[in-house]
């Protein structure tokens, strides 16, 4: 007899973590491992002036993108922003605030946030005005060094191709990306998942993401990939 705990829920049951002005962190790269069904329902549900926290801010149709580029975000930590003109655009007309953070430094962050560290020390941007701007800075063994904050979140979002029913995670190849990470470091993760079987039949050796980390899973709808590249 099984003893763990189900945790499949519906999108009705998923919507009350989500709020205006929350942080929100994000899996995915480019669009490829984040979760569409549940972006499509925060357009619907109208949340707006978010923090959102991952690698990059998608395409103008696909993904997180699909947020910035209605105005639902006022700030966003991520390694780039190049892939969406409007992000740019929103940047400079100041209605959008941008933290640059390089993609290892960034993923770091969020893996230190995950396992209860307030942040790490890098050597990466000391000599830079932009990407030190606002960072303590200490010398070690007589040389300079940049404090990184820790990141972590009031609820992550994340894509997986096979969950069981206690959460434990298999992707789809590099639909990894930083789905792991953001499942660590946030305090409610909620997964979208493709596919999702009974607790017991994952290999366990084959096991990316430990359900300890996970709150709720809900079945994704899929994407409709041509239709997202023909749009954009």
């Amino acid at each position: 007899m099984s003893s763990h705990h189900n945790k499949m829920s519906s999108y009705d049951e998923i919507v009350h973590f989500f709020h205006d002005e929350m942080t929100m962190m994000f899996g995915g790269f480019g669009g490829v491992g984040s979760p569409p069904t549940i972006l499509n329902h925060l357009l619907e549900w109208g949340i707006k002036d978010l923090t959102i926290i991952g690698n990059d801010t998608g395409f103008p149709h696909i993904g997180i993108g699909q947020l910035v580029a209605q105005n639902r975000v006022k700030k966003v930590i991520a390694s780039h922003i190049g892939s969406n003109p409007i992000a740019g655009r929103l940047m400079s007309e100041g209605k959008l605030e941008v933290e640059f953070s390089p993609q290892g430094i960034l993923a770091e962050r969020i893996r230190a946030g995950g396992v209860g560290l307030k942040g790490i020390v890098s050597e990466i941007g000391v000599g830079d005005p932009y990407l030190n701007k606002g960072k303590a800075t200490f010398e070690f063994g007589g040389d300079r060094y940049l404090f990184e904050s820790a990141l972590v979140a009031e609820v992550g979002i994340v894509y997986a191709k096979i969950a069981d029913t206690f959460g434990n995670l298999l992707y789809d190849k590099s639909a990894r990306n930083t789905n792991p990470l953001v499942a660590m470091a946030s305090n409610i993760t909620i997964v979208e998942a493709e596919e999702i079987v009974e607790f017991g039949e994952l290999n366990p050796e084959e096991i990316v993401t430990s359900g300890v980390f996970v709150d709720h899973i809900v079945l994704s709808k899929g994407v409709d990939w041509k239709w997202a590249w023909e749009t954009n």
